[in-house]
């Protein structure tokens, strides 16, 4: 069945580049024109007037139906990416697990099946974490699979670390095969040590996550992770960078003209570890973990400064107390949770939520407070991580022979946070209360409305893979 012709008039289009007030003519799946006075026979006219009108979200972070700890993140690959709609993101980048001693090809083939279920578009990601015979014969295998984006760990030793000289072989793939890695910047050796010490002296309150992963592993990583990139002459993504000291290693190799790029995620504007204290603190337990009021400003700066590249959410929920259940979609559902590490924070599963949240939070604290311009925050949320990845221009920005990839922002409706009314499927939101200034109202994917208001009108399966090209360092 042919998709109807569509005109969205009279909004303002905000992209990464521009502010200007335009008409939107959408034929099929595609945008057709931008203008003024469209030819507008046989559409349907959607009426913008007094809206902004942006082009869809791109999160390039999400972990989807993840397993950890004996469960298994709570949002699946049909509950996350309707959540994300619901937030105004349109396009999802889920990473692959590697399983030990298995290829990387039969990881993608387990996720392509998972994701098939998903309502909007999506990418991959493949996470390497280990290097056996044949592995590295492999990466070229995955630009030709439409994954040309990895990541690499530097922490979580004896599970999905790889050691330096592995990491270097890897980004010489990379810099080969026009690959883009992408780093997790903690130092594992510390972190288990640390650990060690704070169960032998009794420690074991949620704060001792954060307290046993400190801010200058993240930054001695960060800086190994660099140069080894450097010396392997490959381009670097940053993964969820939390503090200013990380922040200011990226922003050097930038100055250096290295092919360096930074991703932030909401989490680590906002919290803290004072957060971790609370008799709930086990809902921001995270990793790598939120770190302090001061590294929340740095990073600011550094979106407002464009030493950061790209916001994304890390989204890995799992519920709070998993014994009780919540209804989803009309049906019951209780998952294991948080309550796992009751009494021990290393079993705490180590995520949270926030795929929902990410543009109406940062529209209405970071755009609304005057910390980022309107066009920063499509750049941030949309157009930058499209680039990045090799979607840009199908995804990321509005313009002729693009997606019709469309979000109708209300910029001057009020709302408050609120667990039971989202549609992430826990139970629980981090920002549970804070009152929201603009969100999306109408949301199209590839031209068909998902989103209507309080209404969902998309459908398990309906997004498709997104194959990425090669890698656009910003």
């Amino acid at each position: 069945m042919a998709q109807e012709k569509l005109l969205i008039r009279g909004g303002t289009l905000i992209t990464a580049a521009d502010t200007v007030p335009a008409d939107i003519l959408i034929e099929g799946e595609k945008i057709k024109a931008i203008g003024s006075g469209l030819d507008a026979r046989g559409a349907k006219v959607v009426d913008a007037k007094e809206r902004v009108v942006m082009p869809g979200g791109v999160d390039p972070h999400v972990h989807l139906d993840l397993p950890m700890f004996g469960t298994v993140s709570s949002d699946d690959h049909y509950t996350g990416p309707k959540a994300a709609a619901f937030g105004g993101t349109t396009t999802v980048m889920d990473f692959v697990p590697q399983e030990p001693g298995h290829s990387l090809l039969s990881g993608l083939r387990a996720w392509q099946e998972k994701a098939s279920r998903s309502p909007i578009d999506f990418g991959f990601h493949m996470n390497v974490t280990w290097l056996g015979e044949g592995i590295l014969d492999e990466l070229p295998r995955l630009r030709e699979e439409g994954v040309p984006s990895f990541k690499v760990f530097t922490a979580y030793n004896g599970r999905m670390r790889l050691q330096d000289g592995e990491i270097f072989q890897v980004f010489q793939a990379a810099a080969r095969f026009g690959l883009m890695p992408m780093l997790h910047a903690e130092n594992g050796d510390v972190i288990d040590l640390l650990v060690a010490q704070a169960l032998a002296e009794g420690k074991t309150s949620p704060e001792w996550h954060a307290l046993t992963r400190p801010a200058w592993g993240e930054v001695e990583a960060t800086t190994r992770g660099i140069a080894l990139a450097a010396m392997a002459g490959s381009p670097l993504y940053v993964v969820h960078v939390t503090c200013e000291g990380a922040l200011r290693a990226i922003r050097e190799a930038r100055e250096r003209r290295l092919p360096v790029m930074g991703e932030t995620c909401p989490q680590y504007l906002f919290f803290s570890i004072h957060e971790l204290t609370r008799p709930d603190g086990a809902k921001w337990v995270c990793s790598p973990p939120v770190r302090s009021p001061e590294d929340n400003q740095a990073l600011w700066q550094g979106l407002r400064q464009q030493w950061i590249q790209s916001v994304g959410t890390d989204h890995c929920p799992f519920f709070f107390d998993g014994t009780q259940p919540i209804v989803y979609e009309g049906r019951k559902v209780a998952i294991p949770g948080k309550e796992l590490g009751q009494g021990d924070f290393t079993k705490i599963p180590n995520g949270l939520p926030g795929i929902e949240d990410r543009l109406p939070i940062l529209w209405t604290y970071g755009v609304g407070q005057g910390r980022i311009s309107a066009n920063q925050f499509v750049a941030l949320t949309s157009t930058n991580p499209a680039r990045v990845f090799g979607l840009y221009p199908r995804k990321g920005t509005l313009q002729p022979g693009s997606d019709a990839d469309i979000v109708i922002w209300n910029p001057s409706t009020r709302r408050r946070v609120l667990a039971r009314e989202g549609h992430q499927r826990t139970d629980y939101n981090l920002y549970e209360e804070w009152e929201l200034v603009g969100v999306p109202e109408k949301v199209f994917l590839r031209g068909r409305l998902i989103v209507d208001g309080k209404q969902w009108l998309g459908r398990r399966g309906g997004g498709v893979f997104l194959p990425g090209g090669g890698p656009q360092p910003l």
